[in-house]
């Protein structure tokens, strides 16, 4: 239990920095839509632009934030050393990457369909190239529980970026897209400065044979990083291949499906503030005994509260009356956007099982079979990749959404057959099944209850609340009883 309580703290501080940041993020999401409309295609083009930037962070760190998990705790090992080591390799190849893409700055901005705005593709470089380098610094205030450290520089490099987007495109009323990627370059320099003392007063060691093990076991790390990063982005990439339609046209329909895909990337919040304070202590329970209950635990709580997220998410986005969305009106300004409101549901539930996936995938961390995770990533994103070109033509940004939940379906599933047999666990399932049985049976009647019965916004808010409650009424009476809690919990004890 007590692995479980330091989860939770970490969790806790993490998500909060993750949550506030997220939200500070979806500041962005009005700003760009009240000043970039559907059918100018900007929002298109940052939805583009930020799918390739994810995937080449990806490739860009090499799954090098995990190896460095594992192996600063393996035995007989100098944790300084893989520090350094991994900080070197990664900063080469970062350093690498922005130089070509630079001196090849035509030829790739022509193929990315960028030719006519070749600094986007340099600026985004550039600025992925030293996010990737402080991936490392920031995986060491990790693994060095330097939690607040980790948070405040998250929450200070959002913050100056929603101030220098209000800047120029609320104040200046700017319509110039690139000076989304400027911003982001300027921050991420800004960065680079606060977490200079993370990088330097050491020295800087490569240690070529550790490198050796290391990248034996990042490339399979990698291999998944890329099939995973690829569930979420490839539609995004490939859609202005694949779209029947005109480059007009298409980049309006990418803007509708990135604007209303953002409000459904709580999900992603959440599974991303859970992995932060999740990997360290999994890795570092290697060496314990008695894990394989922790781990259960830890995957029924997860579906049990991203399920809770979903439910409130869809009651927020069900409110409205004939004319307007009055929740989602303040996160997507246009109603041109609202057409695409519809793919939510569907991305939250690839997300969830996303997480569910990511929760899964520690058993062949732990025995260093990472080969395992490369197949299943593979196997979902070649799902995912079919599912968008056979039918994205015909039903446009809705086949992406599917896409999603196919290929995340398929890599779930696979992960957890293979998974039994290699490192069993006795996860709950019937309990897991009854949970996520009441959020669709309550999902169900979110959608259809007040359009049935013509119920105006106050009463629809109404009944979602008291769907919510229901739920949040099963959760206390099954797994999370009111003595349980810290600080009210002793008011609850007998």
């Amino acid at each position: 239990m007590g692995k479980l309580q330091t989860i939770a703290k970490d969790t806790a501080i993490y998500g909060l920095s993750s949550i506030i940041g997220r939200f500070l993020n979806y500041l962005l999401v009005p700003l760009y839509t009240a000043q970039l409309s559907a059918a100018s295609g900007g929002y298109g083009v940052i939805t583009n632009m930020y799918a390739y930037v994810a995937l080449i962070l990806v490739i860009l760190t090499f799954g090098m934030e995990t190896t460095y998990f594992r192996f600063t705790n393996k035995t007989h090992t100098d944790s300084q050393v893989v520090y350094s080591t991994t900080l070197i390799s990664v900063g080469a190849v970062s350093a690498l990457f922005a130089a070509l893409v630079v001196i090849f700055i035509k030829p790739i901005s022509s193929l990315m369909g960028y030719g006519d705005h070749p600094e986007y593709v340099w600026v985004m470089a550039i600025t992925v190239a030293i996010d990737a380098f402080l991936c490392i610094p920031f995986a060491h205030l990790r693994q060095q529980k330097k939690a607040i450290k980790f948070a405040s520089l998250k929450l200070l490099n959002i913050v100056v970026s929603i101030l220098l987007n209000l800047i120029y495109f609320y104040w200046m009323d700017g319509k110039d897209v690139g000076y989304a990627f400027y911003i982001n370059l300027v921050c991420t320099a800004m960065l680079a400065v606060c977490l200079i003392t993370e990088y330097t007063g050491f020295r800087w060691r490569l240690d070529r044979k550790l490198l050796r093990t290391m990248l034996s076991y990042s490339w399979p790390i990698l291999i998944l990083g890329i099939a995973g990063i690829l569930n979420q982005t490839a539609d995004k990439m490939i859609f202005p291949y694949i779209y029947d339609g005109s480059k007009e046209e298409m980049f309006e329909q990418l803007s509708i499906y990135g604007a209303c895909s953002k409000i459904a990337m709580i999900m992603a919040m959440i599974t991303q503030a859970f992995r932060f304070a999740y990997e360290p202590i999994v890795f570092s329970g290697v060496k314990e005994k008695g894990q394989h209950e922790m781990y259960e635990q830890a995957m029924k709580y997860f579906i049990i509260f991203t399920l809770l997220a979903f439910l409130i998410v869809i009651g927020c986005l069900n409110i409205h009356d004939d004319s307007e969305y009055l929740v989602v009106k303040y996160i997507v300004r246009k109603p041109d956007y609202w057409v695409g409101l519809k793919v939510i549901p569907i991305v939250m539930a690839a997300e969830i099982m996303m997480g569910i996936y990511f929760n899964l995938s520690f058993w062949y961390k732990i025995i260093d079979k990472t080969i395992w995770g490369a197949w299943f990533s593979g196997i979902g994103c070649a799902v995912l990749l079919a599912v968008n070109i056979l039918f994205v033509p015909k039903y446009g940004y809705m086949a992406c959404a599917w896409g999603g939940v196919a290929g995340y379906g398929v890599a779930m599933v696979a992960s957890y057959i293979v998974g039994q047999k290699y490192y069993p666990l006795n996860y709950p399932l019937k309990s897991i099944a009854v949970y996520v049985i009441i959020a669709v049976l309550l999902t169900v009647a979110m959608y259809y209850v007040p359009d049935t019965y013509g119920f105006g916004p106050i009463l629809t808010l109404a009944f979602d609340i008291l769907c919510i409650c229901c739920y949040v009424s099963y959760i206390i009476y099954k797994d999370l009883p009111l003595s349980s809690l810290p600080i009210i919990g002793k008011k609850f004890k007998k």
